[in-house]
């Protein structure tokens, strides 16, 4: 295509052969790029489709600036740390999340986002039909996986052991997103119903070391409404 378009053009025809050739190069490497960045994010299967760039901060949400341009540059991911987002329901937590894992297959990370009831209930799937060890194998090799509405469903024994078991398999050395309505000091409590020694394990490996961004505010949702003039529904 790059080829054919220097070949209709009258004016890359002065163009020495060196520039022509390089910007070929330069329109190949382009075209590579964009597709290993569709092939990303169609993989990646994120919620929303949010940018970083799109960042709301005319409204109080707790979202400080340095903080989000220290995390804007995913050296966090690089060291596998962990990003723990809090806050009531339509702060933004999910669009967030999202928008960081637009940011990282950007720079060419494979990124994963799922709900965490809905990941739960293929595990206990994959226990019956014997993928169980293989899908945790490619849980574990996502450089970013992203657990959304944690704390949102309650957890059975099974749910509890394979959350244990996904977590285990990445840390150290990959990263993890979790959104959750439920504060960070109520996790332990939400846990540990019949088995605190799972709890303890489990919050050891998503916390430790983990980036934590309390988020608060009015529902989005409801300021665009506002915005565009939506009246909420009568009850």
């Amino acid at each position: 295509m790059a080829f054919e378009d220097q070949m209709s053009n009258a004016a890359s025809h002065s163009l020495s052969f060196e520039d022509r050739f390089g910007l070929l190069v330069d329109s190949e490497a382009t075209y590579r790029e964009n597709l290993r960045l569709q092939r990303l994010l169609k993989t990646a299967k994120l919620r929303v489709a949010a940018c970083i760039e799109d960042i709301d901060y005319r409204h109080d949400r707790g979202l400080d600036k340095a903080l989000m341009a220290s995390l804007v540059t995913c050296d966090w991911i690089d060291r596998g740390h962990n990003l723990i987002l809090t806050g009531p329901t339509g702060c933004g937590k999910t669009w967030l999340a999202c928008a960081f894992g637009n940011r990282a297959c950007r720079i060419g990370k494979t990124v994963l986002f799922h709900r965490l009831p809905l990941i739960l209930e293929e595990l206990q799937i994959a226990h019956g039909d014997g993928s169980y060890r293989k899908r945790l194998a490619t849980l574990a090799k996502i450089d970013l996986l992203i657990l959304d509405d944690f704390g949102l469903a309650t957890l059975n024994a099974h749910g509890r052991n394979d959350l244990l078991e996904v977590v285990e398999a990445r840390t150290g050395g990959r990263s993890t997103i979790i959104t959750s309505q439920l504060p960070s000091d109520k996790w332990h409590e939400f846990l540990s119903r019949s088995d605190p020694t799972v709890a303890d394990a489990i919050l050891d490996r998503l916390t430790s070391g983990a980036i934590r961004l309390a988020m608060r505010g009015e529902s989005m949702r409801k300021l665009r409404d506002q915005n565009l003039g939506i009246s909420a529904p009568k009850s």
